[in-house]
């Protein structure tokens, strides 16, 4: 995933046509069943294109999910915001505004997957949790090998410092939560 953002930042254009090829029938399939046509879906997808070149210009700029899905969410926020406004044309200044990347931001948010979000929550534990977690479930360590691996004295202490760690998750995800609402 690092590579293809590499790519784009450097605005090579097959890193582009990948990011076209993997997206735009579903992004078509989107506009096309939301009022739209062909021509808007292409309109559209050259519109978060200049989004997504303006978003990896800024030093700070972080994709927190997969780029397909950022994609997605681009074209879905300006599509919706097209059809609201009933005005087909928003000039680069809107594109640029402070509400319309925030309310991209909210719509990438939502439309992240589970995984998406775990990894996320992921980053903001511990690193001793952060890899616990990773064996337990992604690569699907038994508790007995955990207790092994981890050097805990009983299987009991292993469960324990597994259910530590999901809280850990529980409490990142309630604090998200918290500041969603502010």
């Amino acid at each position: 995933m690092n590579n293809i953002i590499v790519d784009l930042k450097t605005e090579n254009n097959f890193a582009f046509g990948k990011l076209y090829q993997d997206n735009f029938g579903k992004i078509s399939n989107f506009v096309q069943n939301n009022s739209g046509n062909l021509a808007d879906a292409e309109d559209l997808f050259q519109e978060a294109m200049m989004v997504l070149v303006e978003k990896l210009r800024q030093d700070d700029f972080q994709l927190t999910a997969s780029i397909d899905t950022y994609v997605y969410a681009i074209c879905k926020n300006l599509w919706f915001k097209k059809l609201r406004d009933k005005n087909y044309e928003l000039s680069v200044d809107e594109l640029q505004s402070f509400d319309f990347l925030t309310s991209i931001n909210d719509s990438i948010e939502e439309e992240k997957t589970y995984l998406e979000k775990l990894k996320g929550y992921l980053l903001k534990i511990t690193d001793h949790c952060n890899r616990l977690i990773h064996d337990i479930f992604f690569k699907e360590k038994a508790i007995d090998q955990i207790q092994k691996d981890y050097g805990y004295s009983t299987r009991h202490n292993a469960q324990n410092q597994k259910h530590k760690c999901v809280e850990q998750i529980r409490k990142v995800k309630e604090e998200d939560k918290q500041k969603k609402k502010i």
